[in-house]
C-alpha cells in the first residue's frame, strides 16, 4: 500500500523540507533540489518491509513524531510555574523535548538516507546556521 497524501506532507516535514504545493512550477520544483527530488523518489519507491518500518517507527509508534511534536507544543502550557509545594518545573523542558523530537526527525532521514532539509538547519535542528569554508 503505498503512502497516503498526508503521510508524505507529514514525512517532508518532519524531515525538514518544505511543502511540495498543489501545482509544480518551474521555480520551486524539487527538481532543482537534489535532496528533495531524492526524498520524493524514496517515497514513492517504498518496499512493502520499509513502508511498514516507517509507518511503526516514525509514524504511527510508541514515540512516534506526531506524539513528540505535540508533547513540544504542550510543554508550553505551564512555563509561567517555577515552582509549587514540592514541584519545581523543569526549566528546559521545552529545549529537552525539541531535541528529542528533532533526534527523531533526523533518525527518520537517516533511515529515508537524505539530509536533513532547510529547516532542520544546524547540527542541533534549532536554527543555527553551519557555516562551510
Amino acid at each position: 500500500m503505498a503512502l497516503t497524501d498526508q503521510e508524505r506532507v507529514d514525512i517532508r516535514r518532519f524531515c525538514g523540507y518544505p511543502m511540495f504545493g498543489g501545482t509544480p512550477s518551474s521555480f520551486q520544483s524539487y527538481r532543482f533540489f537534489q535532496a528533495y527530488g531524492t526524498l520524493e523518489y524514496r517515497m514513492s519507491n517504498l518496499s512493502a518491509a520499509e513502508e511498514t518500518t516507517l509507518r511503526t517507527t516514525y509514524l504511527t509508534g510508541t514515540n512516534n513524531l506526531y506524539q513528540l511534536e505535540q508533547a513540544v507544543t504542550s510543554a508550553s502550557d505551564n512555563l509561567d510555574t517555577d515552582q509549587a509545594a514540592v514541584w519545581t518545573h523543569n526549566r528546559t523542558e521545552v529545549r529537552d523535548r525539541m531535541r528529542l523530537y528533532n533526534m527523531w526527525r533526523r533518525q527518520l532521514c537517516g533511515f529515508l538516507g537524505v539530509p536533513a532539509g532547510p529547516s532542520m538547519s544546524g547540527s542541533s535542528g534549532d536554527g543555527t546556521i553551519d557555516l562551510v569554508v
